[in-house]
């Protein structure tokens, strides 16, 4: 962790009055650790229970298995991306690349997504210093806006824990930036390896007297393993701070201009050709972000907090994809009218703002220890989204040959205003005991207006409203034990993108032409969680959990198509339950880092109901199959198993190796699991790395990601390929139906160097 300056002193004071605050305290569990650099005791974690990273509890107080990471983490040459810390080293974390792009994963935890595609049903929030950070239109996570080197904690709070508010059905995601007084002096580093990757990233920071100062900046270049899948990546961030003894002041700016190429899933025929190629191409997002954000803090005496935040977040995609045509006539001429594929050009503009503001008091509540925290906030944003097609035939390469010019399809505005007002006190009657209450009350309204003129049916408004609690108690019958229950209820409101695709007589594809479509239910989360943890020696952990999140009138995309995998329609249906057990150990033994964790995961529809997939083996005449109550759902699997180790050699020498394992998922479009295609088969992978401090403040780093070359797929739907021709080329007289899978990276290797003086390094 890293060392404060002189100057971060003047806090002491503050801190001593009002708490630990989790942005300075908060360290990785010991079962997430990176290679060791020395062997030492843990001091005592501290949780933000809050949206709001300010006044924080200790972790053993917490009736959830809470999971932490931190900048160090972040370091480790194996987890240099958020999304990749979270899956090699959380519980029930797994990751599905199904854009062939290392920056638009989906990642999933208990079975719940945060996914930069529209359609993939959202269940997981994300907030960067108290902003929301989830995008209004389709409440979709862009994991590329997210600049890591200035990532300070990472803290992944389990379950429906209303306080995070909307969204937040599966846990939420808080990320907490750097600053000067904690991240004072120079560093930087470069890598370089495999698929053409070329990264960097460089940062300084300091403080004098009550100022301080953090500037970073992060370059990324990748060619990409896949045909057409090159990313490049500009981030930066910048924040300027004050402390004084009883206040603080952050002002952060971060900014973003990043250009990612997806290649899509695959029909199984060409993976077993050539696992390096596209089925259609380009598909191409261009992502920008600016968002300013003041985030303050004020002991109004020696038991009460004041915190706040007030931000702006502006974000502009643009998406150019290349899709088959659905209704192209092979009996026709290929003609204006009837070409074979279509492109779509898709414009997202969206402005952002916001506040919070936060009430701690931390006295006692007559003979009970007390700390009780009240919060209000507003997220508003307005987004103008236009899509435009084109029609277009294929090249031999399957590459796009434009046909004429583009036509707008769709132009429309949304406005996304929510409200919450939330409230949760931990109380302890004794030593051994701590007690948490909670509830947030929502207000969500999302209003849709047509820009065009040619369809009015399209405006409308819709309002959700709901009062959600929670409630947990922590037992300590021994310092080395803890024992823990909770229960909390959480909403979802259907996005703008759900609202205006819900119709299955007229489905759309993705990002989708806006309909006026029947309205859709809230999705209700409920989740029971029961667990021990405790300590075998001072750096040595362990604990066990198991869980159940029940969520009613749950919302999926439903497929609509033969044509197209991608295309169909959002509905309700009913009820989906996932369940699991999360077991793992951790630590520091002498020279010996390690950890190991498995998690099971039960994830089943509830609710029987009919969906359109043609593309199933097992679908009636007009393609409809029958999902059944018990059915489990796609794309989650049930066995996930996690193992870490690194030893630290003399002379400053770490070597490192990991393994990911996880057994078989159904891909979508077999909801009912009765295709016996539909599977993507289970797999394990290992990684190595080393870091040598050959040099004061310097070092080399270096990895081996799957390290055996294991041929493996991450993702995947039932469809219809279009390209059974010569060469495989466009042919619409010899279809099949197949199953389209997202490969998985191969081998690939990364060495580099940085530079970090002092503690920082």
């Amino acid at each position: 962790m890293p060392q404060r300056s002189s100057a971060a002193r003047a806090i002491v004071a503050m801190r001593h009055l009002v708490g630990p605050i989790v942005c300075s305290c908060a360290l990785p569990a010991l079962a997430q650790q990176p290679a060791a650099t020395e062997v030492k005791a843990p001091p005592v974690q501290v949780i933000s229970t809050t949206p709001l990273p300010g006044i924080g509890l200790p972790k053993d107080t917490v009736p959830a298995n809470v999971q932490t990471g931190d900048a160090e983490n972040l370091r480790n040459p194996s987890t240099m991306t958020t999304p990749q810390l979270m899956e090699r080293s959380f519980d029930s974390v797994n990751v599905n690349e199904a854009q062939g792009n290392p920056y638009q994963p989906d990642v999933n935890f208990r079975g719940f997504t945060a996914s930069p595609l529209l359609g993939t049903s959202p269940g997981l929030s994300v907030f960067q210093d108290g902003v929301r950070i989830n995008e209004p239109l389709g409440d979709t996570v862009n994991w590329d806006l997210i600049p890591n080197s200035a990532i300070s904690t990472i803290t992944l709070v389990p379950g429906s824990n209303p306080v995070f508010g909307l969204n937040t059905l599966g846990g939420s995601i808080a990320i907490t930036t750097k600053d000067g007084f904690a991240f004072p002096g120079l560093a930087a580093q470069a890598y370089a390896g495999s698929f053409g990757r070329a990264a960097a990233d460089i940062e300084f920071g300091g403080a004098r007297d009550r100022l301080g100062y953090f500037v970073t900046g992060n370059a990324f270049y990748e060619r990409g393993w896949r045909d057409n899948s090159s990313s490049q990546i500009r981030q930066g961030f910048g924040k300027l701070s004050f402390r004084d003894r009883d206040a603080s002041v952050d002002f952060s700016l971060t900014g973003a201009d990043n250009t990612l190429n997806g290649s899509q899933a695959i029909p199984l025929s060409f993976l077993q050709q050539n696992r390096e190629q596209s089925y259609t191409f380009p598909d191409t997002f261009n992502n920008q972000v600016v968002m300013a954000n003041l985030v303050g803090k004020y002991a109004l005496s020696p038991l009460n907090l004041l915190q706040g935040n007030v931000y702006y977040r502006g974000f502009k995609s643009k998406n150019f994809s290349t899709n088959v045509n659905d209704d192209f006539d092979p009996t026709l001429p290929v003609d204006t009218g009837n070409t074979q594929g279509q492109n779509v050009e898709v414009d997202v503009d969206t402005n952002g703002w916001g506040f919070g503001v936060q009430y701690s008091y931390l006295g006692n509540l007559g003979a009970l220890k007390n700390q009780l925290t009240l919060g209000v906030s507003l997220d508003a944003a307005r987004t103008d989204f236009t899509q435009s097609d084109q029609e277009a035939n294929f090249a031999p390469d399957r590459s796009n040959l434009p046909v004429g010019p583009f036509s707008v399809e769709t132009q429309a505005r949304t406005d996304n205003t929510y409200w919450g007002l939330y409230a949760t006190d931990t109380l302890s009657p004794a030593s051994w005991i701590d007690i948490t209450l909670a509830g947030r009350y929502n207000w969500a309204e999302v209003t849709i207006r047509d820009l065009s003129g040619t369809n009015p049916a399209l405006d409308g408004n819709n309002r959700f409203s709901r009062f959600n609690p929670a409630a947990g108690v922590t037992f300590k019958p021994m310092p080395a034990l803890t024992a823990y229950a909770s229960y909390n209820e959480g909403m979802r409101v259907p996005t703008p993108v759900e609202l205006t695709c819900a119709s299955p007589a007229a489905p759309c594809a993705l990002p989708n032409a806006f309909l006026a479509d029947p309205p859709l239910d809230p999705v209700i989360a409920k989740t029971w969680e029961f667990g021990v943890r405790g300590s075998i020696t001072p750096t040595v952990r362990w604990h066990a959990t198991a869980y159940q999140t029940t969520l009613d009138n749950d919302i999926l995309f439903v497929s609509a198509s033969a044509a197209a995998p991608n295309t169909g329609f959002f509905q309700n249906v009913g009820t989906t339950r996932r369940r699991g057990v999360e077991l793992g150990i951790g630590g520091t033994v002498h020279r010996l880092t390690f950890a190991a964790s498995y998690s099971y995961i039960n994830a089943q529809f509830r609710t029987s109901f009919t969906e359109f997939s043609p593309s199933n083996s097992s679908a009636d005449a007009v393609g409809d199959i029958q999902v059944q109550s018990g059915n489990r759902l796609p794309l989650i699997p049930r066995n996930i198993l996690k193992l870490r180790a690194a030893y630290l050699f003399g002379a400053g020498f770490t070597l490192g190796a990991g393994m990911y394992a996880q057994d078989s998922q159904y891909v979508r479009g077999n909801e009912n699991n009765l295709d016996p295609s539909g599977k993507i088969a289970g797999y394990a992978v290992f990684v190595v790395d080393a870091r040598w401090k050959f040099a004061p403040d310097w070092e080399l780093f270096g990895v081996i990601n799957n390290l055996f070359d294991r041929k493996y797929n991450s993702s995947g739907v039932l469809g219809t390929n279009f390209f059974n021709g010569p060469g495989n080329t466009f042919d619409a007289t010899a279809t099949t139906r197949e199953v389209f899978y997202s490969p998985a990276a191969p081998l690939g290797a990364w060495i580099g160097i940085r530079y970090a003086p002092g503690a920082r390094g």
